[in-house]
């Protein structure tokens, strides 16, 4: 599961991160808004844990964009406010939780895990092609295909945002830790790897190829 925290204090920053790592999960982290309307802009999220008082904005105006987006990504805000009409406010404002500073991690560790127990499923259904993101499974007509790794996180991006072109540096930023890393190649491997795998056992299209600028999920073909 991957969580974006949003917060300008950079060692609370670095210490909620280290130790939701620690748990497994896997973080990106912003210290304002713009930074954090970018990362929401090329992934998606299980959880954003934002503070209310960003240096640029607002974390209700950013609980706002993350719910426009995917209604079903969970939203926490953290906040130095802890007057009862500050955490209405964030509420009312399709804040899922609040949670006053200062805070013991355990507490937020076991607030995040609740919050994440209600979320919405994270299912791709698409005809027969069904994508699970969480149990990393994909089936088509009941049979389910092997297909792990970085290749079925491209895939899974690619129908996240079906029929819209999805360039390599978009894919490398939404899926790699460490973009800057890696070679853009690596995504044809990813392509050639679903086509090789999938396919054309299935004999299907799943992804096709947009000149310059990048691919397209294209299943099923429109007539």
């Amino acid at each position: 599961m991957r969580i974006l925290i949003v917060e300008d204090e950079v060692t609370l920053n670095k210490t909620i991160a280290e130790g939701l790592q620690e748990y497994g999960y896997q973080t990106d982290s912003s210290e304002n808004f713009k930074d954090a309307e970018y990362f929401i802009g090329i992934r998606n999220y299980d959880l954003v844990l934002t503070d209310l008082m960003l240096p640029d904005g607002d974390g209700i105006d950013l609980v706002s964009l993350v719910k426009q987006k995917s209604p079903r990504t969970a939203c926490v805000v953290i906040s130095a406010k802890d007057d009862k009409e500050s955490e209405i406010n964030a509420l009312k404002n399709s804040a899922d939780d609040y949670i006053k500073k200062p805070f013991d991690f355990d507490i937020l560790l076991a607030r995040i895990e609740a919050r994440l127990r209600f979320g919405g499923t994270n299912v791709i259904e698409i005809d027969d092609l069904v994508i699970d993101p969480d149990e990393e499974k994909i089936t088509y007509k009941g049979k389910e295909i092997e297909l792990k790794g970085k290749p079925f996180e491209v895939l899974t991006q690619l129908a996240r945002h079906s029929d819209q072109i999805v360039s390599k540096e978009q894919l490398l930023d939404a899926i790699w830790e460490e973009p800057e890393l890696v070679t853009p190649n690596v995504i044809e491997v990813a392509i050639n790897q679903i086509r090789q795998k999938m396919d054309k056992p299935l004999n299907i299209s799943t992804i096709e190829t947009v000149r310059r600028r990048g691919y397209r999920f294209c299943y099923p073909k429109k007539s």
